[in-house]
């Protein structure tokens, strides 16, 4: 994968732009906007910090709050730890199975890959089939295929797309592997049920358009690639109007 490709999902949130969807717990913190900045990272960090409890009082559930806070402020490593103890303590297993994939996510962040793996591992292993079962698969398979293991990768994209069939990003995760593998007709296929299930992204049709020219389909490739810079112009005119030109 380029940089550009770096911000697939993966359950990862495309970077954090859109956090986490299906983990998006808004913490919520007692800031007086009279007295400080609420985007001010630093203050944030003292306030999560201040939110880590005692092992007798530890509410596994606000402790996900806290881990994807720190997610939000780029303190992976603290989200590590606090996704972990959030697991360790969970009596739920929806909770427990959520933050060990947010656990793996955040050891992605740091390309602690071995460790993310193990994150996965440990998600799946709660319950194969649970509501977050296919997220911990298609992480898995980015882990593996950036720690070289792509056929493993393969298998577990296959697996997400199993147990959901309504999950977009596992489609086209599922493509991206197929494609690499040089099966680009199947690849096509996926990522025009990534698009179908709403996942419109220019990195989408971009990999869709390399999966034309594969299959010598030049004229569609070009189609799809100018729909994917169209996008990316878009995206990039919107970035620019957030922040006031």
């Amino acid at each position: 994968m380029n940089d550009d490709e770096r911000d697939h999902q993966f359950s990862e949130g495309q970077g954090y732009d859109d956090p986490y969807e299906g983990f998006d717990l808004e913490p919520e913190f007692d800031v007086d906007p009279d007295q400080v900045d609420p985007v001010d990272s630093r203050v944030l960090a003292d306030l999560l910090d201040e939110r880590q409890v005692a092992a007798d009082e530890v509410d596994a559930e606000g402790l996900l709050e806290v881990g994807l806070g720190y997610m939000r402020i780029n303190r992976f490593e603290q989200a590590t730890e606090t996704f972990e103890r959030a697991a360790r303590f969970a009596e739920d297993d929806r909770i427990e199975q959520e933050a060990w994939v947010n656990k793996g996510a955040a050891h992605a962040e740091l390309e602690e890959y071995d460790a993310a793996i193990g994150a996965y591992r440990e998600a799946l292993h709660v319950d194969e089939d649970a509501e977050h079962a296919a997220t911990a698969h298609t992480n898995l398979a980015y882990a593996l295929w950036e720690s070289g293991r792509s056929e493993q990768a393969l298998e577990h994209a296959e697996r997400a797309v199993e147990i959901d069939e309504r999950f977009a990003q596992g489609w086209y995760n599922r493509g991206f592997f197929l494609l690499e593998r040089g099966l680009a007709e199947e690849a096509v296929n996926c990522f025009d049920n990534a698009v179908r299930l709403g996942m419109r992204t220019a990195t989408v049709l971009e990999e869709k358009a390399r999966a034309l020219e594969e299959l010598g389909e030049y004229d569609e490739a070009e189609d799809v690639a100018e729909q994917a810079r169209e996008l990316r112009e878009e995206a990039e005119a919107e970035l620019v109007d957030e922040h006031g030109g």
